[in-house]
């Protein structure tokens, strides 16, 4: 199963295969959805070791339809490797990472399937691997051409003739570009669905019938604009006013700066001894972090300004003087909160 939970596990999503959510009884229902849909037999299923596969009403249900059961290894991950890979290329790809919930919500993630399936099967040719061999640390790997499970199918002599006919039929019935605008309409009434937040989901909007003439017009302009699919486009959110709270520095900046001016080497704690000495009800050690904070404020200005060319620096004997600018009510002062 792929999990449509978004952000949080917690309550009831929809799980591809797509179930509304995990029960066993839905497995069995989905798997006699795909046998039916396979065009040959079912001889086997693979399973996890999750509890919504190997439990009372699966397994008894797969011996009865014929079907060999097998499980991967305890502790053994990688066992499933070959089916893991298509969660990413095929499922996600497709329906993104956002939470979907809901009846309506599993019927169109259904018809968004319903079309895939057709699409990738039949016209989205893919690499299998021929052989792979190790010289020293470097593995060499040699693919086949690539090819669709279609061709792949006409092609494996273990398939019958009669099967293979029925998938001609069924190819010549396929128009690549409907299933595509199919696809594309199925995800964007997914997309009007989708809650990234976990919580509620949205309410779709009505959306129109694809057009599959025009739809064909816009895909070399979709390309180039590269707009991201609507299961995949993330919501704006919008940003958070923050507002300055006053400081108890605020007074003491165009001191402070005056200071800087003639003697720029003062470091906060010579600052904050200059303050306690000229205020030492409101001032303490416990102020030298908002001092060191607005210390590095004003130098950060200061050199903004002398890279602009704002600033003159005038030469006082040895020593080189930037002079203080009125600066009580620029905007690049720290947002120090008072004590």
């Amino acid at each position: 199963m792929v999990a449509h939970g978004g952000t949080s596990v917690a309550g009831s999503f929809i799980q591809t295969l797509p179930l509304v959510t995990r029960e066993r009884g839905f497995v069995v229902e989905a798997m006699a959805r795909a046998k039916s849909l396979f065009p040959w037999l079912m001889l086997g299923a693979d399973f996890d070791n999750d509890r919504a596969f190997m439990n009372d009403v699966v397994v008894p249900w797969c011996r009865s339809q014929s079907m060999e059961v097998t499980r991967s290894r305890a502790d053994k991950k990688n066992d499933q490797a070959f089916v893991e890979q298509k969660n990413g290329a095929v499922v996600r790809r497709l329906v993104g990472n956002g939470r979907f919930e809901g009846i309506e919500t599993a019927q169109a993630m259904a018809r968004l399937y319903a079309a895939a399936r057709l699409h990738v099967n039949f016209f989205q040719p893919s690499f299998k691997l021929k052989d792979k061999r190790r010289e020293g640390a470097k593995v060499i790997k040699r693919y086949h051409p690539p090819a669709t499970p279609y061709a792949r199918a006409l092609e494996h002599p273990a398939v019958a003739k009669a099967v293979k006919r029925r998938l001609r039929e069924l190819y010549r019935t396929l128009d690549p570009v409907a299933l595509m605008a199919e696809i594309r309409d199925a995800q964007s009434e997914l997309g009007a669905r989708v809650d990234r937040r976990g919580g509620n989901a949205a309410v779709p909007k009505q959306l129109p019938l694809p057009n599959t003439a025009t739809f064909a017009k816009g895909l070399g302009k979709m390309i180039e604009t590269g707009e991201p699919r609507a299961t995949h486009r993330r919501q704006r959110r919008g940003y958070k006013v923050r507002v300055r709270m006053p400081s108890m520095l605020d007074p003491h900046v165009a001191t402070i700066e005056s200071w800087l001016s003639v003697e720029p080497q003062l470091t906060a704690t010579a600052i904050l001894a200059r303050l306690i000495q000229r205020a030492p009800g409101d001032f303490g050690l416990s102020q030298h972090s908002i001092v060191q904070r607005l210390l590095k404020t004003l130098r950060t200005k200061t050199t903004h300004q002398l890279m602009a060319g704002k600033v003159k620096v005038e030469k006082v004997g040895s020593h080189a003087v930037v002079p203080a600018g009125p600066t009580a009510c620029d905007q690049t002062k720290p947002s120090a909160s008072p004590g």
